[in-house]
């Protein structure tokens, strides 16, 4: 990737520009994807999914992503399609749904292709006992085995895992673990359903390390009921204290007309807009200064992390996990609910757990919507992720790769710049988003979406 010639920083952007230019009141994409999941329709379906798995190219390599929807407990703040169940049972059956699903997966992949990042998540896939973890995983690889460097990471809720169950997790292969923290103070956690000390959050991970898995990540929230700059500096340096690989630092979303459990959550406890770019300066401040690379707009990661090298080499990316360095072209997920992206489009699997058990029991894939892309769907989605991962558009490489003239893209550059008071620093070589003004990233990559954003009920900017 060329490296653009930028101009010089420009004075810090006040509290009262962000205001007035409505960073406080807007709610836009986490832009995870380009259509975003609302736009999604019906018109990708089991039989479209399964020519797109067939159209992989032979000996390629690819992502995998599992999704396992169950948890001991239902945190209030999650908005995750997620179900409770305090016995084996349920998560034994859908283990047998997994299994057949990988089945049907298999029989349709090309010879040859092997996985470049293999990730479960949830929910809680460490409900798994250690014979059902080594039955997914061997299941799993005799569909698609590991490639070379390949990456295999799992999520861990330091509440429910152990030594039997992270055994089986290191025989398997796994090389990357992923614990969510969210915040370290009592109140907060009793206020969002997630009671989990710092003492079990540290023993999970000295458990983790003392198995060779070197590699750790953590999701720490801001924007939280009852959280303050104090308890925010306090929760982070705790966090430190555990030395995370990566840390992805989340903006809470409240929307409980989506998630009915955060109804439980006080929405007079929760902090203001204003506050919450507080919070999230305070924390990002302590990362830096514990010499991490900051990474995108809501990640952080040691100095040689993948990510790291990810971003100094313009390989960054953006999907469904937020940041990452994986280069495949198609992530295959699997599992209610999940999505998968090809370079023809999004499928994503129906969401009930009980509909997509019943589509695979039948011998079908349970896609349920998705995305064909057209017209400047990949154009487009190209010029939101550069922001993203960035902060910047190459106008070289948009040319290059992608069917728009340098005046189209010079005109998009002119109505993003106006819509934000001239901040943005365009040259012959793109547009660039200063430091003082990536708070406001989202809504500028929301000037180049060309969908109506205007009933999907997206989170709050900051």
């Amino acid at each position: 990737m060329r490296v653009a010639t930028l101009p010089k920083p420009r004075g810090m952007v006040t509290k009262s520009q962000l205001s007035r230019l409505g960073l406080f009141d807007a709610k836009v994409p986490r832009y995870t994807s380009y259509p975003t999941a609302p736009h999604f329709s019906n018109d990708v379906g089991p039989d479209l999914f399964g020519d797109w798995i067939a159209q992989i190219a032979p000996g390629s390599a690819v992502s995998l992503y599992i999704h396992v929807p169950f948890c001991r407990r239902l945190c209030w703040f999650c908005a995750c399609r997620t179900q409770g169940t305090q016995t084996d049972g349920p998560v034994a059956a859908y283990l047998e749904t997994l299994k057949s699903e990988l089945a049907l997966l298999k029989d349709r992949l090309p010879e040859g292709v092997t996985l470049s990042r293999l990730h479960w998540g949830g929910g809680t896939p460490t409900l798994l006992n250690p014979a059902m973890m080594t039955e997914l995983a061997e299941t799993i690889f005799d569909v698609v085995p590991m490639g070379d460097n390949a990456e295999f990471s799992v999520e861990i809720d330091p509440n429910e895992i152990d030594g039997a169950r992270l055994d089986a997790l290191a025989a398997a292969g796994m090389n990357r673990a992923s614990i969510g923290v969210q915040d370290f103070d009592d109140e907060i956690q009793k206020t969002i359903g997630r009671v989990q000390s710092y003492d079990v959050t540290r023993d999970a991970v000295d458990m983790i390390r003392a198995r060779g898995i070197a590699s750790l990540n953590a999701d720490i929230l801001y924007g939280l009921p009852h959280q303050t700059r104090a308890r925010m500096t306090e929760s982070v340096q705790k966090l430190l204290s555990l030395n995370p690989d990566r840390v992805a630092l989340y903006g809470y979303a409240h929307v409980p007309w989506m998630a009915k459990r955060q109804q439980l959550i006080p929405s007079d406890a929760l902090p203001t807009p204003e506050q919450r770019l507080d919070l999230f300066d305070t924390a990002r401040r302590l990362f830096l200064w514990d010499n991490y690379a900051e990474i995108g707009i809501d990640h952080f990661a040691t100095q040689d992390d993948g990510l790291t090298q990810a971003l100094r080499t313009g390989k960054l990316k953006r999907n469904f996990q937020g940041y990452t360095d994986d280069q495949a072209d198609v992530l295959i997920g699997v599992g209610a609910s999940s999505i998968s992206r090809f370079p023809q489009g999004y499928a994503q699997n129906a969401p009930a757990t009980s509909v997509h058990t019943k589509a695979i029991r039948e011998g079908r894939f349970s896609t349920s919507r998705g995305h064909r892309f057209k017209g400047q769907d990949i154009l487009r989605s190209r010029l939101i992720e550069a922001l993203m991962c960035d902060f910047r558009i190459d106008s070289a490489e948009i040319l290059e790769n992608h069917a728009v003239s340098r005046a189209e893209l010079e005109a998009m550059y002119a109505r993003a710049d106006q819509a934000f008071d001239g901040l943005l620093q365009i040259t012959g070589d793109g547009l660039f988003i200063p430091q003082e003004a990536r708070p406001l990233t989202r809504m500028i990559a929301r000037i180049f979406d060309a969908y109506d954003l205007s009933k999907a009920g997206h989170s709050s900017a900051i």
